[in-house]
């Protein structure tokens, strides 16, 4: 079986308040979106990586691989005007039997067990996506009036998200709504049964500049 890896790198840095998107922000001396490949190259199951970029950033990071002497292999796929369109970019690229693991660039500290553990488990029931139980109470919000869910059935997803690549290229020919808010929320319109397993706390999204500095935190343990 082959397996790929989908490095979705799309995002444009607002909240984190820098010109610089967020994947090419230094992590201990490292661009995020550097830490995050190394992951999926140092992992048993050794996918070949699909690289998502904007055109407009794709010289920036070629300039950002020499500088920095990386070397680990990747394919760069034109990013679209929405991370649906990028992912699609991707998986039309592929053209052998497969299972393909999606990955959000700036989750720079997922484990190598992980990665390893999603493609396993997704090959032996179809799909799973990483995810955690939420550890806060939880409300939700209807206009003006705020009801409380019950915790231990919240679970707070991450990604990797692992497919194979039938599903995926059967679920990127719907067309776009703004309901789908990542690759498990495109698989489920097909009336697909979505396979959570225990993703990882350190697991974190680089989205404001505090998730930098705790990441740095984690990174030095």
């Amino acid at each position: 079986m082959k397996y790929y890896a989908i490095i979705v790198a799309g995002g444009s840095g607002n909240r984190m308040q820098t010109e610089t998107p967020k994947q090419f922000l230094l992590l201990r001396n490292l661009p995020v979106l550097m830490h995050t490949i190394k992951a999926f190259a140092q992992s048993d199951t050794q996918p070949k990586i699909l690289l998502v970029l904007n055109i407009d950033q794709q010289r920036y990071w070629r300039r950002l691989c020499e500088e920095f002497n990386f070397r680990i292999p990747h394919e760069i796929i034109n990013g679209g005007t929405e991370r649906f369109y990028s992912v699609k970019n991707a998986i039309d690229s592929i053209n052998e039997e497969s299972f393909v693991a999606i990955h959000d660039a700036v989750r720079p500290l997922v484990s190598k067990a992980l990665i390893d553990n999603c493609f396993k488990r997704a090959e032996a029931i179809g799909n799973v996506i990483a995810a955690v139980q939420s550890s806060d109470s939880v409300r939700m919000l209807r206009g003006d009036e705020s009801t409380a869910l019950k915790r231990d059935e919240i679970y707070l997803v991450q990604t990797p998200q692992t497919f194979s690549l039938n599903i995926l290229k059967k679920a990127y020919l719907q067309e776009f709504t703004s309901h789908f808010t990542d690759d498990a929320s495109v698989v489920e319109a097909l009336k697909e049964n979505i396979n959570i397993i225990e993703g990882e706390r350190n697991n974190i999204k680089i989205t404001y500049p505090i998730d930098l500095e705790l990441a740095e935190l984690l990174l030095k343990k």
